[in-house]
């Protein structure tokens, strides 16, 4: 029997992406309040006949079919270091609490929920208290833990996974997760022009990352933070919703890539990255100079250029297929930014995928949900 899932604050489909990977579960309904996330979800899924609402607060548990397992990364803004960490009392930081008025009317055997890591501290620790000291009066068992993206993808992006159930003979299978191995950042032979090529987190071709040769190795590709004197590193940083909006002022904010030429290159308006011109805006390695003009300025690339990840690169860094990505682009006509939106909004799928198929193996081993 498949495992029957209530998808909360669903976005762009985090959760359906990892089970639909998995097998073996079904979904029921889900919920969200941005309309792009749930335009999205519906592109890439099959909806009819589930249990949708745009709100939490008006979910009626009357009418939603009985499910297994809650999943939902209830909004984090609340809690975020990004944000201005007002807990519960920003109304978006008691919305748990909506996910704990569905379990109290439900009783699914598991919960799996996702927020950021201060969710644990704010408050001198009162907030996260309150949220165990809740499920616990539900009946549920807990564990938690902090895992970091970079152990599955180029991306530093450390989330907290609570995960609950009914049966104590789960107890310590599904958490705690063990994996110390990422990938690294490669690019695809897909013949871009520089600038344009796309990078790709399975590791296929030709340029890799600072690991494997530092910064002065020779056309290769890097990871820096997109402000002023950029930090390099191997994995991108946390990929946010903002993460189109230019030059940040956090430190380590911004994730772009950094290309390393051998040479000198001719540039036309170094400051601009759209112009009109004839020709090429960069010329080859030793070729002469632009025509100097009394509007335009010049100048020459020597050690590289930075530019922002591609929203493509985005989703891959969430784990997100090319597919996926180029049929909400093409069907739906998303902009960068909405694009940009989603996938920083959304949760790294390769950590879903490990933490459902663990709790998809203790099902079976102990047969909690009987057909």
């Amino acid at each position: 029997m498949a495992i029957r899932i209530l998808d909360m604050f669903c976005g762009m489909s985090a959760f359906r992406t990892a089970a639909e990977q998995l097998g073996g579960f079904s979904f029921v309904g889900y919920c969200d309040n941005d309309p792009t996330a749930v335009a999205a979800y519906r592109t890439l899924y099959q909806t009819e006949g589930e249990y949708f609402c745009d709100d939490a607060r008006a979910v009626n548990t009357d009418e939603i079919p009985d499910f297994d397992l809650l999943v939902g990364g209830f909004p984090c803004v609340a809690f975020s270091a990004a944000g201005a960490r007002k807990a519960f009392d920003d109304p978006r930081g008691t919305l748990f609490f909506e996910l704990a008025r569905i379990l109290a009317a439900k009783h699914p055997a598991f919960f799996v929920f996702e927020n950021v890591p201060p969710i644990r501290t704010i408050c001198e620790g009162q907030v996260f208290t309150a949220i165990l000291s809740e499920l616990s009066r539900l009946g549920y068992l807990c564990e938690w833990q902090c895992i970091d993206g970079a152990a599955y993808l180029p991306q530093s992006r450390k989330r907290v996974f609570l995960v609950g159930y009914l049966d104590p003979r789960c107890a310590g299978e599904i958490l705690p997760v063990e994996r110390k191995s990422g990938k690294t950042l490669s690019e695809l032979t897909d013949h871009q022009t520089q600038g344009k090529r796309v990078y790709d987190a399975n590791g296929a071709a030709i340029t890799q990352t600072a690991s494997c040769g530092g910064f002065g190795g020779k056309t290769g590709l890097y990871l820096v933070d997109y402000n002023e004197n950029s930090k390099f590193t191997d994995t991108a940083r946390c990929i946010t919703a903002r993460q189109d909006s230019g030059m940040s002022h956090r430190k380590g904010e911004h994730s772009a890539v950094f290309f390393e030429y051998d040479g000198v290159y001719p540039i036309i308006n170094p400051d601009r990255e759209t112009i009109r011109q004839n020709g090429p805006r960069i010329r080859p390695n030793g070729a002469p100079a632009h025509c100097l003009t009394v509007v335009d300025r010049h100048g020459i690339l020597h050690h590289g250029w930075i530019r922002r990840l591609h929203p493509q690169e985005c989703f891959r860094l969430m784990g997100f297929s090319d597919e996926q990505f180029f049929k909400l682009r093409t069907e739906l006509g998303l902009s960068d930014s909405k694009l940009y939106k989603l996938a920083g909004n959304s949760i790294m799928v390769p950590v879903l995928v490990d933490i459902l198929s663990r709790l998809k193996a203790v099902n079976k081993k102990y047969e909690i949900i009987k057909e």
